[in-house]
């Protein structure tokens, strides 16, 4: 089972993974494919470059490694999920990931409890 992982839960599990839920933290230990969104990447530069996260590219892309996440792109179909997604969320990021979420059918992992107003929605935390 593919799983993507929402912005705070790639960063707790690189600062600190002990505040991971344990359903989560076994979830990233199953062995199976964890995927991190491109848009996940481009919250965090932004933030990073605003000085509201420090958490800057080399230890983006090392975590990237050590976690053998696999990048999922924005793509077409993931833009036009947007427009029959209810607003419960207002965060552009995260509407976005759940976007992506939805358009591939696939879990995400966090700890964000708006999430779980989308129905179709799978969570794990």
């Amino acid at each position: 089972m593919r799983l993507l992982l929402d912005t705070v839960v790639f960063i707790l599990a690189a600062e600190t993974p002990e505040r991971l839920s344990h359903k989560a933290q076994k979830a990233l230990r199953a062995g199976d494919p964890c995927e991190l969104s491109v848009v996940s990447i481009s919250e965090i530069a932004l933030k990073n470059s605003t000085g509201k996260l420090a958490f800057g590219r080399d230890a983006v892309l090392r975590v990237i490694q050590e976690l053998e996440l696999r990048i999922l792109p924005y793509t077409l179909e993931h833009a036009t999920e947007l427009f029959d997604l209810p607003m419960h969320h207002r965060d552009p990021f995260d509407r976005q990931i759940i976007a992506q979420a939805l358009a591939e059918d696939i879990p995400v992992v966090t700890c964000d409890q708006q999430f779980r107003l989308y129905q179709s929605l799978t969570v794990i935390w």
